[in-house]
């Protein structure tokens, strides 16, 4: 018993023991380093030389299990088999240390294939994620490769990273096709313009979509770039894009006065809901407005967009219209207008409606793009803007929180149209 307690206490301190020899070994390694008056960091610091050191074993061991014997071990009279032949020289970059040379072993054959430090690999760590989280946030090709000159002491070419983001366009193109729910409680569609330079540089619009999953998931479904005048006929082809991917059905559709969008929405999807955005179009009743009357025009059009029904609403609308029609004629026949498309969440419960009444979901992506795209300015093609939205995308609540926050406050709205819209849910007979 005494010797099996003996070995459960050894086991127990066998960790903590050897955590105490690296601290010891680190610090051992450090006071001699400054005895010789060599410096921690820098080109010719000790991190550098210790990461040389590190690879350097690391890739003689890989040999060693490559060629089943050590160096200077090899079984006398095999005459043929495969030995070690030399070194080679190799840089590579580091995120912690920048550039670092290492010698990489050969074998006779050149069958040896490298782990640590792959063949064609020049970096290590997480270089390229750096790059494309800078390229995310709308540094150029050459102010990148700049950042890594001064912060980790790296060259890394603007052309090194322009193959690093153009590495993205296989992995984009996947994810712009790939398969998506059989229904989807709401689809929002904004649009964000972008300056292309295309002979000149010139506005150009980039369509973003976000779907809302019947189990409150959000989920960015597509990018797309349409020249002004496309229409119905460029519409068409981006719902056809999605219901080809797998979106049978949708409840509604949310945007901001897309043109050409709800007149090809039934023909991909019968029984969709058109429902322009509430809080665009009281955005735009005050911009119509002057100043001095907006505490007025809020209190007036509360009554309009939180009418029980249908009906109250256009009571409420006749009363704005005898108050305010004189002096702002267009904010009225803003609103009848919009009207059609504005209706239709009246006819729902509140927690749909509360969901559905604006598109502040795709105008904080919106946001995202819109400041990434500030910081370049323009793009020389239309694949380099799509290039940089996507990555933006890419780069989105990296944590998960968001996502988590956004289902939660889905959740009451889905038990609703749960409700409202049974025979349509995947899967109804269960319900």
């Amino acid at each position: 018993m005494t010797s099996d307690v003996v070995s459960a206490e050894e086991k127990t301190t066998r960790p903590a023991r050897t955590s105490s020899a690296q601290e010891q070994l680190a610090a051992a390694m450090v006071a001699q380093a400054q005895e010789q008056g060599l410096a921690l960091t820098g080109p010719d610091g000790l991190l550098k030389q210790l990461t040389k050191t590190v690879l350097e074993t690391a890739l003689n061991a890989e040999m060693t299990d490559h060629l089943g014997h050590a160096k200077h071990q090899d079984e006398p009279g095999r005459v043929g088999r495969n030995k070690r032949n030399g070194v080679r020289s190799k840089t590579v970059v580091s995120d912690a240390v920048g550039e670092v040379e290492v010698a990489v072993p050969r074998d006779r054959e050149g069958s040896f294939d490298p782990v640590i430090v792959k063949k064609r690999q020049r970096r290590l760590g997480s270089v390229d994620e750096i790059v494309l989280s800078l390229y995310a946030k709308g540094l150029t090709t050459g102010e990148i490769s700049a950042h890594f000159g001064e912060i980790y002491g790296a060259s890394v070419s603007k052309e090194t990273v322009s193959r690093i983001t153009d590495a993205v366009v296989g992995e984009m193109a996947e994810w712009q096709s790939r398969p998506l729910d059989e229904a989807y409680a709401a689809v929002f569609i904004d649009a964000v313009m972008v300056k292309v330079r295309d002979g000149q540089v010139a506005n150009r619009a980039f369509y973003a979509a976000i779907g809302v999953t019947l189990e409150g998931r959000k989920d960015v479904l597509g990018l797309w770039s349409g020249p002004g005048g496309e229409g119905a006929k460029f519409w068409l082809q981006v719902l056809q894009d999605l219901k080809n991917r797998g979106m049978k059905d949708v409840f509604f559709v949310v945007c901001d006065g897309l043109k050409g969008l709800p007149d090809v929405v039934v023909d991909v999807w019968p029984q969709a809901r058109v429902q322009t955005c509430v809080i665009h179009l009281i955005r735009n009743s005050f911009r119509i407005a002057s100043r001095r009357d907006w505490d007025a025009l809020k209190k007036d059009l509360k009554p309009v967009y939180s009418a029980a029904t249908v009906g109250a609403a256009e009571v409420a609308l006749d009363e704005l219209d005898e108050k305010w029609g004189g002096k702002y004629s267009a904010l009225i026949r803003l609103w009848r207008n919009a009207w059609e498309e504005f209706t239709p969440f009246l006819d729902y419960d509140v927690e749909i409606r509360r969901v559905l009444c604006s598109t502040n979901a795709i105008e904080s992506l919106n946001a995202r793009y819109r400041k990434a795209v500030r910081a370049r300015g323009h793009f020389p093609t239309e694949q380099a803007a799509l290039k940089c939205l996507y990555m933006v995308t890419r780069s989105l609540d990296p944590t998960g929180r968001g996502q988590a926050r956004w289902t939660m406050r889905w959740k009451p709205a889905l038990n609703a149209f749960a409700n409202t819209f049974g025979d349509r849910w995947p899967g109804a007979e269960k319900y």
